[in-house]
């Protein structure tokens, strides 16, 4: 062979970063050894660089390791060739763009133990057609594989993941893998039987099943070994969870919170080999621990009043010459102590700071001073402050102004509008004013500001529907007209019937955040500059009373670009078409998956579903086109994002009469 041949192998061996023998066989050296079967097999493989000239290897040694994770691989990797690598243990090639199938002959390859070829575009059917007993784990998930078969002949197989890709039915053979402790078959909207299909769930410790078609029953053993989030929707209505099972049929996506509304049972049945206490038995522990209880905690209330009034006692000996000044603070900010009052309120009782004028937009004439605004916010106190919901400001507080005005008080914590923190006050409020400019019936309006020395204060109109998410996922059905399990109280607007199930309204809460969204990237008045939100979440849309959408949190600096605003707004259609939460990189591309199968219609919403009885097959063809707009804005390259003015018309075609007539 020539000697820049040899040169080449020993340049490819060291840009594998194997672990190889310190032995090395004569045979091997005799064709090139692995480092040429390593060169075949990557030979259509783009971005794989050779080392650095200099290195120092011995290129005839036998590669036992084979790690290439996350190097922006691309192209096809020729398989065949590796199962030549007789000596090949552990292969990792995850994180690439690797694309094509892997053909049943490379099973072959008689040392393998370790296989992670996952977050990849690999396709095809998945055939193991020779038997490798000795591999342990297998890694395919986030590709591209239609099904597995043969999986039968891996009898040492301990872990097996095939999450995140498009297999429609269990891999054949798998419940004869009674080695099998870790196995992940989500996202795949896969069908079979539970169990049945799958291995002995008693050799399992780890099992998810999540986002499946499954049938059969889960038992309250399963999940409380395995956890609700290993069945997160993993069946259809043929998949029954038993009595004792504290599963729901639909709590929200992976990484599954609590369900706010999940049962709280727990299983009570009896084995053969030893009896549960009687009932009254049960009781009569209950009472005795109870009292038990209900003692300690007298006793440790008693002792902490006993430590309150000592330390009343020595603090107000320590403070009673400062006792007048110390009430006259509290007169003024509502009777809240220090502790209370937020840092806007610090600087409002600074010399001068409560007189520094409120201005109103739209009610020019009204007369209102920093002071009002702490006034009706009962000082900045905690029982006006609103949860925080994500947002990228300060602390918000509700208040009620003169002519019975609801707004939201908001802190500018940071840039906005192009305003600094130390900024000019003229300055800000030019900024404050252009930002004001920005009205359309999507927009929340800010209706005006107020600025005290550093602080500045933002004001809003007060949404009492709400955001998005709260109808989404915190709101029994998305009704506010639910009572509440736990106390008997009625959600808000207890008169209100409608709901964001019904597939219309959905349609209407898409294509106004598209109008408002498409209304921000055509930019500030006379400048050309596009408005780019970076943060368009399900807490930043706030619903009107007619469930209109407003879009808030806008007018932040972003390093983001429109094309990101877009990408943004097809998460949250498909947020809002699947009624999951949780979106990461991994759920897009897995429901990207399906929808370019054509089988968006399994992942909608049930309630969306169940709000038609099945809905008639145009409302359905409608929710499969709404959730390909959410397809084709989470596209991965930039460019091949539709803008935002494009996509309020493809989702105004949808539907032939929307029901908003607003326009952008």
């Amino acid at each position: 062979m020539p000697l820049h041949s040899h040169l080449l192998a020993f340049f490819l061996l060291l840009a594998l970063s194997t672990s190889v023998a310190d032995s090395v066989s004569a045979s091997s050296c005799a064709g090139g050894g692995d480092a040429a079967i390593v060169a075949a097999a990557f030979r259509d493989v783009r971005n794989f660089q050779l080392p650095p000239a200099g290195a120092s290897a011995a290129p005839c040694r036998a590669v036992r390791e084979l790690l290439l994770p996350s190097r922006n691989l691309t192209g096809a990797v020729a398989w065949a060739a590796l199962a030549n690598l007789s000596g090949l243990a552990v292969l990792d090639l995850s994180g690439n763009a690797l694309q094509g199938a892997i053909p049943g002959g490379f099973w072959r390859a008689p040392s393998l133990r370790y296989v992670d070829v996952s977050g990849n575009q690999l396709g095809g059917a998945l055939r193991v057609v020779e038997p490798s007993p000795r591999l342990e784990s297998l890694n395919v998930s986030g590709n591209r594989f239609t099904g597995v078969a043969g999986v039968e002949g891996l009898a040492g197989l301990r872990v097996l993941d095939v999450s995140a890709n498009r297999i429609r039915a269990v891999p054949q053979g798998l419940r004869r893998l009674a080695r099998v402790s870790r196995l992940d078959l989500s996202r795949n909207a896969m069908q079979g039987r539970f169990p049945g299909d799958l291995p002995p769930l008693a050799g399992l410790r780890f099992l998810n099943v999540s986002y499946n078609n499954f049938s059969g029953v889960v038992d309250g053993g399963a999940v409380n070994k395995f956890g609700h989030s290993a069945f997160v929707q993993a069946g259809n209505t043929s998949l029954v969870f038993s009595e004792n099972s504290t599963a729901r049929r639909r709590p929200p996506p992976p990484p599954p919170p609590s369900h706010p509304h999940g049962s709280g049972r727990k299983n009570d049945t009896a084995t053969p080999a030893r009896r549960t206490p009687t009932r009254s038995r049960r009781k009569r522990l209950s009472v005795v621990t109870v009292a038990v209880v209900c003692g300690l905690v007298s006793v440790a209330m008693l002792l902490c009043l006993v430590g309150c009034v000592a330390c009343g006692v020595l603090r107000c000996r320590k403070n009673r010459g400062k006792e007048a000044e110390e009430k006259k603070r509290k007169a003024h900010w509502g009777g809240k102590d220090e502790a209370e009052v937020v840092a806007v309120a610090a600087a409002a009782a600074a010399k001068g700071g409560s007189a520094a004028p409120v201005v109103l937009f739209e009610r020019p004439l009204m007369e209102l001073t920093l002071a009002d605004l702490a006034a009706a916010t009962s000082g900045f106190g905690r029982e006006s402050q609103l949860a925080e919901r994500g947002g990228r400001s300060g602390a918000a507080y509700r208040a009620v102004l003169p002519g019975d005005l609801h707004v939201v008080v908001r802190v500018v914590d940071g840039a906005m509008a192009g305003v600094g923190e130390d900024d000019d006050p003229a300055a800000a409020a030019t900024a404050f004013r252009d930002l004001a400019r920005l009205r359309h019936p999507n927009i929340l309006p800010l209706l005006g500001y107020c600025i005290a020395g550093k602080e500045k204060l933002l004001l809003y109109e007060y949404m009492e529907k709400g955001d998005l998410h709260r109808w989404l996922h915190e709101l029994p059905a998305g009704r506010p007209d639910m009572e509440d399990d736990t106390g008997g109280d009625i959600w808000e607007v207890a008169e209100d019937k409608r709901s964001i199930s019904d597939w219309p309204t959905r349609h209407r809460i898409a294509l106004g955040i598209a109008r408002g969204l498409a209304f921000l990237h055509q930019g500030w008045a006379g400048s050309g500059r596009p408005v780019v939100h970076g943060h368009l979440v399900p807490t930043n849309i706030l619903l009107g009373e007619d469930l209109e959408p407003r879009i808030s949190d806008f007018g932040h600096p972003s390093d983001t670009t429109p094309e990101g605003d877009v990408y943004s707004f097809g998460v949250l259609v498909l947020e809002l078409m699947t009624g999951q939460a949780g979106w990461d990189e991994a759920s897009v591309s897995w429901a990207r998956g399906i929808i370019r199968d054509q089988k968006g219609l399994d992942i909608v919403d049930p309630r969306v579903r169940d709000e038609t009885g099945g809905g008639p097959e145009a409302a359905e063809r409608e929710m499969v086109e709404c959730l390909r707009v959410g397809f084709l804005c989470t596209a991965q390259s930039p460019e091949k994002r539709p803008t935002m003015q494009q996509v309020v018309g493809v989702l105004k075609d949808i539907r032939v009469a929307p029901a908003s007539s607003s326009s952008t």
